[in-house]
């Protein structure tokens, strides 16, 4: 039997954010959550993430600050890798 689609589209929250050029590695990405440096709101409800295993998907909403300004971003897709900056951009949208 396969996996739901609902299983298949997630993703970790340190890979996202490495993937999405968030953070230079996933170990500063991981540290980010464990800090509860990240808010995900996932079908509505906000959570403080505390652990780099959490999962994202697609629709989810992440909020954090970084670089002294608090960004929020809709999450489009997962992505595969980490990749140029142009494919990293396709990963999100800015929510203002």
């Amino acid at each position: 039997m396969t996996p739901t689609h609902e299983a298949v589209q997630s993703c970790r929250i340190d890979l996202w954010l490495w993937r999405a050029r968030f953070a230079k590695t996933r170990g500063l990405a991981a540290d980010m959550v464990e800090r509860g440096a990240i808010r995900l709101t996932h079908h509505g409800v906000q959570t403080r993430l505390d652990k780099p295993s959490r999962s994202v998907h697609p629709g989810d909403d992440i909020l954090f600050a970084q670089g002294g300004r608090l960004i929020a971003v809709r999450v489009l897709q997962l992505g595969e890798r980490r990749g140029p900056p142009e494919e990293a951009r396709a990963l999100y949208v800015l929510i203002d």
